[in-house]
């Protein structure tokens, strides 16, 4: 049931932590809302205060908080071998066995399996290895790289440099690669940019099948198909950016690539890989692009992290898959697809929204139409008892565990409505 408006308790002593993402000023200010524990689609703050979670942490509990049979997978492998440097010739079991499960659901047949330690970690692993296998095939040329308006690619610097928010490339003067930016809906765009700078200069085109963070738009009615279609006809790399949407997000397949037909030449993924409860990511790396660098002795790629692969990781990612397996939870965020897009539907009518963006996998966004709104949204909702946060221009996120029930949902909608009928 959603009550009245309550101000949750906010910690003052804020100590050293300098929040991601955050004015620091106003954190300051304001306090910080301090979480102590997780149970299914809840979350609960020190105080024991009990918040419906629409974000799943930050689209990444797939399968629910407070799960121990992932911790019990942790505890397991840490009393064995904690973890060990993959690099040369060392592997784990974990690490083994974890590749061979993604290159059996992975959206190409044959993929190689290369481990990062989150989502930003592979987008970057992806900018590198696109450009490096051009030089392996004898077109050093082809270095530029293509994002679209609204995209999200994580944080490092080609990250950074494709992202189409201006606000998170603000402040950081010139970023390398060379990057373009295009309409995020225009595949004619997409082609626009390859002939403007050339199909023999460019390397690679970032894709978020799903936008995520820009504002949760899904793609328009054939577009996927038609910008993959560039890409082979211009032979440049397609990189389905999977971070948010991979290991099920996007219902019914493991990744929104398989559910498109996309066939990507990499994926990228990291969050739902063990549910964020463990960080981790992984790039899918298709035949064609692993296939220079394990021809022949001598061709070493000069990339990776310290943890890599981490065996722990490996562990409990290879929980989680059990878990989304056994329990359905493929269909089940199939099931939050149309749930979510039958309950917020009202919301669209309200004075202060101008759309309802829903029905495409477990995501979703309530789009305000004054943005300057969405803070003050977000701070309401907190008060009913619900934690969303606000992404791209003024929109209130939804993309929540895939064992939220329908109940749930709707108790979330109801929220939504009350926190908006507040603001006015």
């Amino acid at each position: 049931m959603v009550r009245g408006i309550q101000h949750p308790t906010k910690g003052t002593d804020m100590g050293a932590l300098w929040h991601p993402f955050s004015d620091m000023a106003a954190v300051e200010r304001d306090g910080e809302l301090v979480l102590a524990r997780g149970e299914g689609a809840y979350v609960f703050d020190e105080s024991g205060r009990r918040y419906l979670d629409a974000t799943a942490g930050l689209w990444y509990a797939n399968v629910g908080h407070g799960r121990t049979e992932l911790a019990e997978a942790a505890a397991r492998q840490m009393s064995t071998l904690a973890a060990y440097s993959n690099f040369g010739d060392n592997a784990t079991r974990p690490t083994n066995d974890l590749a061979e499960r993604l290159a059996g659901i992975a959206p190409v047949a044959g993929s190689r399996v290369f481990f990062t330690s989150g989502g930003s970690d592979s987008v970057e692993t992806a900018a590198k290895l696109a450009r490096r296998y051009w030089v392996e095939v004898g077109r050093p040329e082809k270095t530029v790289m293509v994002g679209r308006q609204k995209a999200y690619h994580g944080m490092h610097y080609a990250g950074t440099a494709l992202a189409g928010i201006p606000g998170n490339r603000e402040g950081y003067g010139e970023l390398g690669p060379r990057t373009e930016t295009v309409e995020w809906d225009s595949a004619d765009a997409l082609r626009a940019a390859f002939e403007e700078v050339g199909p023999d200069r460019v390397a690679a085109f970032f894709c978020e099948p799903v936008i995520g963070a820009g504002g949760v738009y899904a793609p328009p009615e054939g577009y996927l198909t038609e910008v993959r279609k560039a890409c082979t006809e211009y032979d440049v790399l397609f990189v389905a950016d999977e971070v948010v949407t991979g290991y099920g997000r996007i219902g019914g397949s493991w990744f929104a690539s398989t559910r498109y037909g996309l066939e990507p030449d990499m994926v990228t993924t990291a969050k739902g890989l063990t549910s964020g409860y463990l960080p981790m990511g992984a790039v899918l790396v298709a035949p064609r692009v692993a296939e220079p660098f394990f021809r022949e002795p001598g061709t070493w790629l000069r990339h990776g992290y310290t943890y890599s692969g981490h065996a722990t990781a490996a562990a409990v990612a290879l929980a989680n898959l059990d878990i989304v397996e056994r329990e359905g939870l493929l269909d089940e965020a199939a099931r939050l697809e149309a749930t979510l897009a039958a309950e917020l539907a009202a919301l669209a009518d309200h004075e202060l929204v101008a759309e309802v963006r829903a029905g495409t996998g477990a995501v979703a966004a309530v789009q305000l139409a004054d943005a300057t709104l969405a803070p003050r949204a977000v701070l309401a909702l907190r008060g009913l008892g619900v934690a969303t946060r606000a992404v791209g221009a003024g929109a209130l996120q939804v993309s929540p565990a895939f064992v939220m029930t329908d109940e749930q949902v709707a108790d979330l909608a109801a929220a939504f409505g009350e926190a908006l009928d507040s603001l006015q």
